[in-house]
Order: C-alpha cells, then structure tokens, then sequence
C-alpha cells in the first residue's frame, strides 16, 4: 500500500469513526422539526458561511427538488447564504453580522425553522441569526462541529459533530443532511419525482 493510499485509508476511518458519535435522537428530531414545518406550511431556512454556506444550499436543493412527486405538496426551503446582492447589501450598510438574521426578519415567521451550519459555533453571523428566529418564535437548529460553541446556547436542537477538524465536520454534516432528506421524503411517501423535472 502506498502511503498515498494509507492517508486516504486514515481520514475515511477517521470520518467513519466520528459519524459513529453523532447523537442520532437530535438528527430525529430535526426530521421531526422539517415534519412538522412541512405539515404546517412553515419554510426552512438554511445557512452558513464558507463550507456551511454550500451545504446549507446542497440541502435546501434536495429538499425542495429531491422530495418533490405528483399530487404532492411541496416543501419549502431556501437558502440564505446564495443571495449575493442582499448579504452584501446588509453586510455594507450595516455590519457583516447581519447577514443572514436581517433576511429572517422579511421572510420568517412562528411556523419556520432556521438551520445553521457551524463548524465552531463562533460565527457572529450565525448566532445573530439564530437570536432573531427566536425573537419570531421560530424554531432554531444548529448543526455544528465541537461542543457547538456559543450558537448551541440559541438553539432548540444542536446535532454536534465530534470533532475539531473542520473538514471532517463539514463531511459528516453533508451526510447528515442526507440521512435527513432521505427519512423526510420517505414519510412524505417515497421518492416519486414529479414528472415536470428530473431525478437528480
């Protein structure tokens, strides 16, 4: 084997061991939480910085797209970290922690739920969004690397994953939202694709 190869052999253990860890009753009760946002009409709002910013849009995708079937509702959720011109905008005008709370306070309401993605926990941006769906009455889930740092004090649900090295966090949470996905569009009744678009 070459060392190459015991590297890529290494992480892969090193993400499969920490997937193991991850508290699978709050992975549950985020399913429970889009549920009930579904069945209420509520949306999800997903978002994030960096890494989080592009699994925040991954999972809105598969879940407004992937659960989509004929005769069926379909879920809303929408990511805050694509719109370029209004994070900007608010990060300009007034101050970068406002990017995604601001974008809340036109959009949420009592039946949403607001889903950060966290390596550290420490981002002010997140935590400020988190206190302002809460201020709404919203719900708040985070998902996060470590001991979820200061966003897990303003969350109703944290799935934490055990680690600190940032890649492998963002790996699990990718996972996780498919794990998610897939336990949502199977309540929802099963993977029928609506027939105005295709499979992913």
């Amino acid at each position: 084997m070459s060392r190459v190869e015991k590297e890529i052999n290494e992480y892969l253990a090193s993400v499969a061991a920490v997937v193991r860890r991850v508290d699978a009753k709050a992975v549950r009760d985020v399913v429970d939480l889009f549920d009930r946002a579904y069945r209420e009409r509520g949306t999800i709002f997903l978002f994030g910085n960096g890494g989080g910013a592009a699994t925040s849009a991954h999972m809105a995708c598969d879940l407004s797209k992937g659960t989509a079937a004929v005769g069926r509702r379909r879920i809303k959720a929408l990511s805050l970290s694509t719109n370029v011109a209004v994070i900007t905008a608010w990060a300009n005008d007034t101050d970068y922690t406002n990017t995604f709370g601001e974008q809340l306070y036109n959009l949420a309401d009592e039946r949403d739920v607001a889903v950060a993605f966290s390596g550290s926990g420490m981002s002010p941006n997140v935590i400020n969004a988190l206190k302002v769906i809460k201020e709404l009455d919203g719900t708040a889930v985070l998902f996060s690397g470590g001991d979820g740092g200061k966003a897990k004090e303003h969350a109703d649900v944290a799935v934490l994953v055990p680690s600190s090295n940032m890649q492998i966090v963002e790996d699990v949470h990718m996972a996780l939202g498919h794990v998610i996905f897939t336990l949502l569009r199977d309540r929802m009744g099963g993977d029928k694709v609506d027939g105005k678009a295709d499979a992913l």
